[in-house]
């Protein structure tokens, strides 16, 4: 297959309809918040667009990224990944191996210098000799094929934060992406592993609008990562009622209670499990009856363990100061209103007075 071929011709030339791949771009914009009005123009413009290029690199992982997107259920949306883009270059994947894999993502850099994408799953050891790929370490692999690349997606914690390998004593000294490249933009889309629509969802949003998906101060997309887990959870209302399960197989578990003193870290994670979910939207850990483990936040493996919760006078205290804050404002501008609706009256009443007929004052 030409890598010259608009993504529509390649679409059509497998079978999908356009009906199937305008449901397509409903689902996705629906995710990446695009306004409905922009469906059409989405499903134009990713029509008449050139599959881009990726080199997919995977370095200190354990391949769950990689097996998380191929597991994804609905070929409409998550598997269409590969037919969105041209899989250049990927370990797990490729047929090709040694010299021949190689020449591979080499033949792609040049040949698509400045436009392709790179996806980089693990993170990557300081020590040169502790990780290698046909003789080159990491840590050289990624900036080589970094300076040619467009942009670059963090996929996974290990990638965008470290993860289990920078876990402390962290002895490859490993970084993540972001710590080694500094002149690229960089999508981080942590979980461990992360949600396969979050990196469709991304790559859709490049290819449609040109540039990348507005980012919160983490560099994760909005979308995906803005809304609070335990603000979504469906267990919250047994949280704000105080009703906690103590043990994994008590009453409380039972009746599906708030897994807060297990563990639980939705109240400090960012992520679109509760909603999103996994397994066809079937369930997510809490709804499954395991707590978050806060697998999409940097160290999050460093964070007082799986099992340990959060001081739940941590989290409430800042609550309570986040809704005091919230009020203060609240009625410091309900006061500023009420005392310039009070000086215009006054105002109003002198200038009343000023014009008033002089019969009018002497009586």
């Amino acid at each position: 297959m030409s890598k010259e071929i608009s993504l529509g011709g390649f679409l059509r030339s497998q079978g999908i309809s356009r009906r199937a791949f305008l449901g397509f771009c409903s689902t996705l914009a629906s995710a990446m918040t695009i306004p409905s009005g922009m469906i059409e123009v989405m499903a134009k413009t990713l029509e008449q667009t050139r599959r881009p290029a990726v080199i997919w690199l995977s370095f200190q992982e354990c391949t769950g990224c990689t097996e998380s997107l191929l597991r994804s259920h609905a070929p409409s949306i998550e598997s269409l990944i590969f037919d969105f883009i041209s899989l250049d270059y990927h370990h797990t994947l490729q047929a090709a191996s040694g010299s021949a894999a190689e020449r591979a993502r080499e033949e792609t850099m040049h040949r698509h210098a400045g436009e392709y994408l790179v996806l980089v799953d693990g993170s990557v050891p300081k020590i040169r000799h502790y990780s290698t790929i046909a003789g080159v370490s990491n840590l050289d692999m990624l900036v080589e094929t970094a300076a040619g690349a467009a942009a670059i997606l963090a996929v996974g914690t290990c990638s965008a934060y470290g993860g289990l390998p920078k876990a402390n004593p962290n002895p490859t000294q490993a970084l993540s992406i972001g710590e080694i490249i500094k002149d690229k933009p960089i999508v981080n889309i942590p979980g461990c592993p992360p949600i396969p629509l979050a990196i469709t969802g991304v790559i859709a949003y490049y290819l449609t609008m040109g540039s990348l998906p507005p980012l919160d101060h983490l560099g994760r997309p909005l979308a995906f990562f803005g809304e609070n887990i335990h603000d979504r959870c469906y267990r919250r209302p047994f949280y704000d009622r105080g009703l906690f399960a103590e043990s994994f197989d008590d009453e409380g578990a039972r009746k599906g209670w708030c897994l807060y003193k297990l563990g639980c870290k939705a109240p400090e994670t960012y992520n679109a499990c509760a909603h999103v979910k996994w397994n066809q939207g079937t369930s997510f850990p809490i709804q499954s009856g395991h707590g978050c483990i806060g697998c999409s936040e940097p160290d999050f493996w460093d964070r007082g363990g799986i099992y340990t919760s959060t001081p739940q006078g941590r989290f409430d205290s800042e609550l309570s100061l986040t809704l005091a804050a919230s009020l203060g404002v609240v009625v410091g501008a309900g006061a500023a209103v009420l005392a310039r609706r009070k000086k215009h009256r006054v105002e109003q009443e002198l200038a009343d007075e000023a014009s008033a007929p002089e019969s009018q004052t002497s009586t």
